[in-house]
């Protein structure tokens, strides 16, 4: 039994619409986007994750590079199928016992308000990686006990996990999710905003990764900022002539290009709390809101969402990986856990 369960290998996945977080061991071993590159003739996989998503936007017909999964659930199931062998794979990698393992237990976080399809979708892609035993637990659940929270207490939590494809907004009480709402707004709707904005704006032709390193630069929630980043400068293509051009772009402008994506987010945050139950909403308003996910790193978003919803919002430590190391400590505590598990 001790001999057998040395090979007996568990990870926790964060199957996310832009990253994909792997934990073993209580320990980070992968962290990459979540984009793999296949030749079209063949269909074989050439490259993932960090290598995959430097090909995008770079690629010639010979080579197809695909962003399997779509606001929250996998869009095209052999190629999420083909990304997550490729990254155990590369983990395997890494380390020459991992060759003999004999058996593989997977704990992969769902959005809250995955489908039954969707969920099969993602049960059938672990087990095709090489899962023996898929759990699934929801996203603001995981995001929950990786903050650090006491899920199980007898009191209102709630948690707004901004992530790639989708945002979860939850209630959670007594080891469970009271009302929760999954947005199709994050932030690869805050990436293709600022493409818009950059093309109608200034007509020049931005890249998808492109967009994506304005929102790291100067994304902001506010047009107001107490320590505001400096302009940053964006190259590309006038759309009218095709001649280069060099735009600066202030943090100002792009807070104005995503206004309204926000603003919807501000409604469905409120969405939830209207259908929160009057206790709830009292320790809710007594504690303050917990935003996690990359999207809670965008400048001044607590602030926005504080002054709007007139509760305190908190950004947590380290948000990018608050769902990988809840999912974690379920992979950690199966039995304890059993109750949140799908």
């Amino acid at each position: 039994m001790g001999f057998l369960s040395f090979f007996v290998q568990d990870l926790a996945i964060d199957l996310g619409t832009a990253n994909t977080i792997i934990i073993q061991d209580d320990q980070v071993v992968l962290d990459e986007p979540s984009v793999v590159a296949m030749d079209v003739k063949t269909g074989k996989m050439i490259a993932v994750g960090h290598e995959a998503n430097l090909m995008l936007g770079r690629t010639h017909e010979g080579i197809k590079v695909v962003r399997p999964l779509r606001d929250g659930v996998i869009a095209d199931f052999n190629a999420a199928e083909m990304m997550l062998r490729g990254m155990i794979k590369n983990i395997h990698g890494r380390k020459s016992w991992f060759n003999f393992n004999t058996s593989m237990r997977m704990v992969v976080c769902i959005p809250s308000g995955s489908t039954e399809v969707e969920v099969r979708a993602v049960r059938d892609s672990s087990e095709h990686a090489g899962a023996h035993e898929v759990y699934m637990i929801h996203e603001p659940m995981a995001a929950a006990l990786g903050v650090g929270l006491n899920v199980e207490a007898p009191e209102g939590l709630m948690v707004v996990d901004i992530g790639g494809g989708t945002t979860e907004v939850a209630v959670i009480s007594l080891g469970g999710i009271v009302t929760f709402q999954s947005i199709r707004i994050a932030g690869d709707v805050f990436t293709a905003d600022i493409q818009s904005y950059m093309r109608h704006q200034y007509n020049i032709r931005v890249g998808e990764r492109g967009a994506e390193e304005v929102k790291i630069q100067v994304g902001s929630a506010l047009t107001e900022l107490d320590n505001p980043p400096q302009d940053f400068v964006v190259r590309g293509p006038n759309l009218m002539t095709s001649l280069p051009i060099e735009i600066p772009v202030s943090y100002q402008e792009i807070a104005h290009s995503i206004d309204r994506s926000i603003a919807k987010l501000e409604s469905g945050i409120l969405g939830v709390l209207e259908k929160t139950p009057p206790e709830l909403y009292a320790d809710i308003q007594k504690r303050g809101i917990y935003l996690t996910g990359g999207g809670a790193l965008l400048r001044g978003l607590d602030k926005r969402f504080s002054e709007k919803i007139n509760i305190p919002f908190y950004v947590v430590e380290d948000p990018l990986h608050s769902v990988a190391r809840g999912t974690g400590m379920v992979l950690k505590n199966v039995n304890r856990f059993k109750f949140l598990i799908k």
